[in-house]
């Protein structure tokens, strides 16, 4: 579903067009107002993905040689150059799998629950339950128009949790739980993150009142705590039986909670391009010669080192307006060093 997020115009395409599953397609059928909040939900996930990652060695993109039409759940995703989608992340059961999976699943709870508030959606609007009550001896009272995140954490169930057909086998049913849980984390995190915030009234702005309503955290808030969840995550058994558990046995006594990251398999070498997998390598990539971070170019570059080259800027600088009627700037130059991996 994700591939919705690189059309300019999804509604005008029609459902059918779309790289949906037959379960979202006949949605995207019944409810086709619903697309563009759904592919804003898409647009989310991923900016927020690269973002997260912009300066580590997997940085949410593939090697734009790849054109693998691949086809995994929650639905088709083609790899063509023009969108940034996954490819071969989507399948691999590996931690970047398990972020990629929560991101989306939490941009489509934010991005409809948006939509509802703003009144975009006939079926939603306000939470009706924060509509009174409160504590009037702390002198507070519900109003204004709360968050209504139920709706988003049903609609994100009903468009990406579900049968399919294109993992099969025990291994599959293994990373279909995988996923299904992942998704699920992704939306907790928004509700999590959900805070309070109030209006006061009263004489002179004495705050004697206070109108309070429930709001979501901006999806970078959202981003950064899915990060450290996936900083955190916790590697299961690839052998299903009555529930998910931890591989290490040692470790098994160990509750796996709602909102930790799952997954299978260890991640590959991000460090070197791998074109059957779409992994582009960190070659080339622009790095901090001064970071100890992941960004730096000991880390980044995997110690094979890195180039350093001159970039020239210009630009107005200094400009001050002339009476009458003109600006006039002087022309500035800088130099900077850029430093890109070998």
């Amino acid at each position: 579903w994700l591939g919705i997020a690189s059309f300019g115009v999804p509604e005008k395409l029609g459902c059918t067009s779309l790289s949906l599953n037959g379960r979202q397609k006949d949605l995207c059928k019944k409810k086709p107002y619903l697309l563009p909040t759904i592919r804003e939900g898409a647009r989310l996930g991923i900016q927020e993905c690269q973002s997260q990652f912009k300066h580590e060695r997997w940085n949410c993109l593939f090697s734009p040689e790849t054109t693998t039409s691949l086809s995994t759940n929650p639905s088709a995703i083609t790899g063509e150059p023009r969108s940034p989608i996954f490819g071969y992340e989507l399948s691999s059961g590996t931690k970047e799998t398990a972020f990629i999976y929560a991101v989306t699943a939490a941009g489509l709870v934010h991005s409809v629950t948006q939509s509802c508030s703003a009144g975009n959606i006939t079926e939603c609007s306000c939470d009706p339950k924060l509509q009174s009550g409160g504590s009037a001896s702390e002198g507070w009272h519900w109003g204004g128009c709360s968050d209504d995140i139920h709706y988003g954490m049903w609609l994100s169930r009903k468009f990406l949790d579900g049968p399919t057909g294109n993992i099969t086998g025990k291994a599959g049913r293994v990373l279909i739980a995988m996923n299904l849980h992942n998704n699920e984390a992704g939306r907790l995190a928004v509700a999590k993150l959900m805070s309070v915030d109030c209006r006061c009234h009263g004489v002179s702005g004495s705050c004697a009142l206070k109108t309070c309503w429930k709001t979501m955290s901006s999806f970078t808030k959202v981003g950064s705590f899915l990060k450290e969840k996936y900083e955190n995550s916790v590697q299961i058994s690839d052998k299903l039986k009555k529930k998910i558990r931890r591989k290490e046995k040692s470790q098994r006594k160990i509750p796996i909670h709602k909102e930790d990251l799952l997954y299978v398999h260890k991640s590959p070498n991000y460090c070197v391009e791998d074109r059957k997998l779409g992994i582009p390598g960190t070659q080339g990539r622009v790095c901090n010669r001064t970071s100890e971070g992941p960004d730096g170019c000991n880390l980044l570059c995997c110690g094979r080192g890195y180039n350093t080259h001159v970039v020239r800027h210009v630009e107005r600088c200094e400009c001050k307006f002339i009476w009458c009627c003109y600006v006039r700037c002087r022309r500035c130059e800088t130099m900077t060093d850029v430093h890109t991996c070998k």
